[in-house]
């Protein structure tokens, strides 16, 4: 199915109760009637990250299209990552509730979180499909669950605690941890950026004040969802100093992929031929320089699963995330 606009229709909406036609060797996902508490906020993540691969076209991102600037990654191997993840994203979910953020409970997810990488890389034969949200997602997911023993009147009420939540826990140490010499970790030292792990510990600014308001503001001026989700995706680019892109292509990437984000909006976006135009000369760019925004697509993600919980209180169906 395809947009007005000519791009594929945003899919993979829990009403759909799968990962569609591009995992075949993956089991079918049990209905949401079924799901037990915290098996929602896992459904709601794993959601979330099939949305953002499925989400097309992105700029030098997996998608429909193809892989990008990616050799070891396709719009198959992400699906399958994103099903074998949602049982990390259960016992996160587990771990956090009625717990506090402490080092306690930041050590126990980062356990989870490792299996979790674990299982990924076995569905992804080796491939880094979603370490990063392993991260970014799997702290909304601790923190929806501690936060929904007191739920608000008022969901945006509700993701500014989830966040705030789930900052507590980052700024805490992981006892267990070893020493880390991941691209990341290299790049935060090398270019002095925050990276996932500020990003998180500040409150995940780039989903609240920056993903979200693009994203709804999107949908207020009538764009269709896929036009809106990609919208959000090049507000956090313009904004956002990628540690993937500066891993693969220096400043020289982390530059060319704001500044061209930025035009593109400036321009309408994607629904305008101008906008249009504009995001192609940006994915060009990228493809030369061999870059891709992943930390990006991560922050989509997070976006997504925020902007799904909003949706299902407001919706009205429960006072509670998960019941």
């Amino acid at each position: 199915m395809r947009t007005h606009h000519g791009y594929p229709a945003a899919t993979g909406d829990a009403a759909h109760g799968g990962i569609g036609p591009f995992a075949p060797d993956a089991a079918p996902l049990p209905p949401f009637a079924t799901l037990a508490p915290d098996a929602w906020l896992a459904r709601f993540a794993h959601d979330a990250l099939v949305d953002e691969a499925r989400l097309t076209p992105k700029p030098a991102l997996v998608d429909a299209r193809g892989s990008g600037a990616h050799r070891d990654l396709d719009l198959a191997t992400m699906l399958r990552s994103a099903h074998a993840l949602e049982p990390t994203f259960a016992a996160l979910a587990r771990s956090a509730r009625g717990a506090r953020p402490g080092i306690a409970l930041r050590t126990e997810l980062a356990r989870i979180g490792r299996a979790g990488e674990a299982a990924m890389l076995h569905a992804t034969n080796g491939s880094n499909a979603h370490r990063g949200a392993i991260w970014i997602v799997g702290l909304l997911v601790a923190g929806a669950a501690i936060c929904d023993a007191s739920p608000s009147a008022d969901a945006h009420t509700d993701a500014e605690r989830i966040c705030t939540t789930g900052a507590q826990i980052a700024r805490h140490d992981d006892l267990r941890a070893t020493p880390i010499d991941s691209h990341g970790e290299r790049v935060r030292v090398q270019y002095n950026v925050g990276g996932a792990r500020r990003e998180a510990q500040d409150g995940f600014p780039h989903v609240l004040h920056i993903g979200l308001p693009a994203l709804h503001e999107a949908r207020a001026n009538g764009h269709d969802e896929s036009i809106a989700r990609i919208d959000a995706l090049l507000a956090i680019i313009a904004s956002l100093d990628d540690t993937c892109l500066l891993h693969r292509a220096g400043l020289a990437g982390r530059d060319a992929a704001q500044q061209g984000a930025r035009r593109v909006r400036a321009l309408g976006g994607v629904a305008t031929r101008a906008g249009r135009a504009a995001f192609d000369a940006l994915e060009r760019a990228l493809l030369a320089l061999n870059a891709s925004p992943g930390g990006a697509a991560d922050l989509l993600a997070a976006t997504l699963f925020i902007d799904r919980l909003l949706q299902h209180r407001t919706r009205g169906r429960t006072a509670s995330w998960n019941n």
